[in-house]
């Protein structure tokens, strides 16, 4: 059974750092592309950043690249999120994706909160 564990959210003051990870299994993870999506309450999911699944490329939404960094340990069948910088717009639920063709597998989503 496929399985995507995210942890790592938390509340986090504006301008601090989180680290988020997404644990996989049931999958052959090299063969997946990873992502992180976000949403906030009343609005729609947003993707905020993608990873090859070689890990030789990635992409970002433009609200958080330079602050946000993903990448991936195979080994480790784990995909992460380090979020920098952090604005109190970065509120809202990020849940790891994974991706092959024609086949979608979501994790249960961490909270994130950022507020003074």
């Amino acid at each position: 059974q496929v399985q995507l564990v995210e942890s790592g959210g938390g509340l986090v003051q504006p301008g601090g750092s989180l680290r988020l990870s997404c644990a996989a299994s049931g999958l052959t993870f090299s063969s997946y592309a990873m992502s992180w999506y976000r949403q906030a309450p009343g609005k729609a999911r947003e993707l905020v950043a993608r990873i090859t699944n070689t890990g030789g490329s990635t992409s970002y939404a433009d609200s958080v690249k330079g602050r946000f960094t993903i990448s991936r340990d195979n080994a480790k069948n784990t995909v992460y999120l380090q979020m920098n910088s952090l604005k109190p717009e970065d509120t809202a639920v990020y849940y790891c994706n994974a991706a092959r063709q024609f086949r979608d597998y979501w994790g249960q989503g961490t909270q994130v909160t950022v507020s003074s």
